[in-house]
């Protein structure tokens, strides 16, 4: 399993859940406090990889649902001094596993990344099932 980077915000309950799925699949959790961390625009770059800018947003920040802030209105630049300076604005976690870095916590991508299930049983296939046991809680545990 991998030791995984995991930028997160303290007291976010999302990023809790997070990490205990991190931890149930085997990974070793490197926490990082992303309100403390000494970003710059060259270090969190590299975490959105190719996707667009509004990709990079924490759409559920008070900012963006405010309308203060409009992600499909930035430039990359102007995206990443934003988020910057207010971190809740930052899609999380942000993920590093050796060189590589991921923004978001999608299942299905986690999954084909590092492996998201113990049991090797991707997001996709439990949901299949009408199993869903790793956080989404769109179907109930089967017992």
């Amino acid at each position: 399993m991998a030791e995984v980077i995991f930028y997160g915000l303290s007291g976010c309950t999302a990023n809790a859940k997070q990490k205990l799925q991190l931890q149930a699949a085997g990974h070793t959790l490197v926490e990082r406090d992303l309100a403390a961390e000494p970003l710059t625009a060259e270090t969190l770059r590299p975490f959105f990889g190719d996707r667009p800018v509004e990709d990079w947003f924490n759409r559920r920040a008070a900012a963006v649902k405010t309308g203060a802030v409009k992600p499909d209105e930035l430039d990359e630049e102007s995206a990443l001094a934003a988020l910057l300076a207010d971190r809740d604005l930052i899609r999380r976690p942000l993920l590093q596993v050796g060189a590589d870095r991921k923004a978001g916590f999608d299942p299905n991508a986690l999954h084909a990344w590092i492996g998201l299930t113990a049991s090797g049983e991707s997001c996709d296939d439990k949901h299949s099932r009408g199993v869903c046991d790793h956080g989404h809680h769109h179907f109930p545990k089967q017992g």
